[in-house]
């Protein structure tokens, strides 16, 4: 692979730095991670997303909890450099004009990966084409379609326009961009001087694309009403799946070329819907989901498809404190470069790291308190909890039993709480929660203090993940794909204390990189009463975690070496990124 040629990376939202508001939780992450490490292993990428002018959202949390949302104003120019080429997309029979924002990631050797943000506000569109790119996940279903066919077509078009001829893969992370395949499509119909696309074109374009699907619920996965789909391309009729949805398999049928757009005869009932993970899945050569466990759970939604699985990381320097870096540093030189290398924190003496993260404590702990007036305690057992907001990660599982979680602190040691997140502003239950926890806080003052942090970005993040003692995570088994938080924390020295599903089914080594909570869950049968695992939590708090940070610093201490030397040295996105060259990329 030499850097003639290209792999180009596709993404609905990538996180860049804080202050570019183009991301809404861990997919978006888990790109920028990605990209960050491309650059420092001289991978030859290049990267597409969509430029959210007004983000994703600004959160507002009044003293009940209740949230509020309203655009986020950035601007546009002190980060991003316009670029010249202009290339066209039709939506709905209108030429809908594009542009590309540059920005730059470089690498520890100074190696660059260009992220080009695709942006539809230009004069020469209409006042409703020009809003199109302006929020992430907002709007509803013609509005999504609107920006996948943007990321997708448009992005490929734009690919091209700025020079990029010699691409030897297209990387969709999830399937957001799975139109990007018609884009190729249509190009090696062209290429061939074809009127229809046969079998020929199908496996070229196929040889090239690259997908990672990131959610094992059913729901997750964007459909459109067909007849949406077809009003809004005009010449597109892509139909799968079983059950509500009429599969088709592209290796069996003959596709027609006309104008933009590859078109299908008229096979599906009224009612089908176009699913877009379908659409990714029969038209690339690896598919892989971003955990073993969700592999497994990807091989049994889609049973007719070789799926593998790279389990997802955390970009290191990025996540690691100013203070843990510093140590590392001194300790470990080159661990940038090599984070495998992190293994040698076991020869870092005890004090040093203890010393080191009650630094990174320290500054939490000083934000948190000019925030929220919560008055915390360095030298008290600080638990953390930070996700996007979704009921199926049941942030409340902790406050199940109030009266005994009052009495673990006041009996076994103090705790106090720290929480962040966004829900998505239609979710209701989702905000439901949040105001929950507000009340569980208010019922547990003053015996246990707890904060919740609005506007949780990748700043907060790396403040959080660093500065806890502990780090809290309690999906619902089998409904996390991956998740990265407990990564980060690791990173930090910060065990975990997590449900067994995702990343931490192959990350827990009880007592040495954290503790457990409950059981794994087979797919399909999972758990609706929580609380066998809101006991398991409790029990765990109270017989071993709290018990230990007060009067086992040498036992503590061993969990926190454990996180960085198994989790950190491995769960990271240098891995990751190795993986995706040796299994997708070459």
């Amino acid at each position: 692979m030499t850097h003639n040629h290209f792999i180009a990376y596709f993404s609905m939202e990538i996180a860049l730095e804080p202050d570019i508001p183009t991301y809404s939780g861990g997919l978006g992450v888990l790109a920028g991670d990605t990209i960050r490490s491309a650059a420092d292993l001289k991978v030859p990428l290049v990267a597409f997303s969509l430029l959210h002018r007004k983000g994703y959202f600004y959160q507002h949390l009044d003293p009940r909890g209740n949230q509020t949302e309203e655009p986020v104003v950035w601007a546009v120019n002190d980060f991003l450099t316009e670029m010249e080429p202009r290339v066209q997309v039709i939506i709905e029979g209108r030429e809908v004009l594009l542009r590309a924002w540059k920005y730059e990631v470089k690498g520890v050797s100074g190696f660059v990966v260009p992220v080009y943000l695709v942006d539809t506000d230009l004069p020469e569109n209409s006042d409703w084409d020009r809003r199109l790119t302006d929020h992430l996940y907002g709007g509803d279903d013609w509005y999504r379609l609107c920006q996948e066919i943007v990321l997708g077509i448009g992005g490929v078009r734009l690919l091209r326009a700025l020079g990029y001829r010699q691409v030897n893969r297209f990387h969709m992370n999830e399937g957001h961009a799975a139109f990007l395949t018609i884009e190729l499509l249509n190009e090696e119909v062209e290429k061939n001087g074809k009127s229809v696309i046969g079998q020929k074109e199908i496996e070229a374009v196929r040889e090239k694309c690259i997908f990672t699907t990131h959610t094992p619920v059913p729901a997750g996965h964007d459909q459109f009403p067909l007849e949406l789909v077809e009003k809004m391309t005009d010449n597109l009729q892509y139909v799968m799946d079983h059950q509500d949805m009429f599969a088709v398999d592209v290796q069996q049928h003959i596709f027609q070329y006309k104008g933009d757009f590859v078109r299908m005869p008229e096979l599906a009932p009224q009612g089908v819907r176009l699913n877009m993970t379908y659409l990714a899945l029969n038209l690339s050569n690896y598919v892989n989901g971003v955990a073993k466990k969700h592999g497994e759970v990807s091989r049994l939604m889609f049973a007719d498809y070789p799926i593998d699985a790279i389990t997802n990381g955390v970009h290191a320097a990025t996540w690691t404190t100013e203070p843990m870096q510093v140590l590392f540093d001194r300790h470990i030189p080159g661990w940038r470069e090599d984070n495998f290398s992190l293994r040698y924190v076991l020869n870092i003496p005890a004090a040093e790291l203890w010393d080191t993260h009650q630094k990174a404590k320290q500054e939490l702990l000083s934000y948190v308190n000019h925030q929220t007036n919560a008055g915390m305690d360095k030298d008290v057992l600080t638990l953390g909890f930070a996700r996007r907001v979704a009921t199926y990660k049941r942030a409340d599982l902790l406050f199940s039993d109030l009266e005994r979680l009052r009495r673990l602190a006041r009996e076994v040691g103090p705790l106090q709480l720290i929480y962040a997140g966004k829900a998505h502003p239609r979710d209701t239950h989702g905000k439901d929660l949040i105001r929950r926890i507000f009340q569980a806080g208010q019922a547990l003052s003053p015996d246990i203090k707890v904060a919740y942090l609005a506007n949780y970005d990748t700043w907060l993040g790396r403040l959080l993940t660093g500065g806890v003692d502990v780090w809290l995570n309690t999906p619902q088994p089998p409904n996390e794909a991956s998740g990265t938080s407990g990564m980060k924390a690791a990173m930090n020295g910060v065990p975990s204390l997590s449900s067994l599903d995702g990343w931490w089914l192959e990350g827990c080594i009880e007592n040495f990189t954290g503790w457990s909570i409950g059981s794994p869950v087979v797919h399909g049968t999972e758990r609706h009463d929580c609380a066998e695992d809101a006991d398991c939590l409790y029990t765990k708090l109270e017989k071993i975690i709290v018990p230990r940070y007060y009067q086992d610093r040498e036992g503590f201490l061993q969990a926190m070496y454990g996180a960085i030397a198994i989790n950190g040295s491995f769960f990271n996105t240098q891995r990751m990124v190795q993986q995706y060259v040796v299994k997708a990329y070459l």
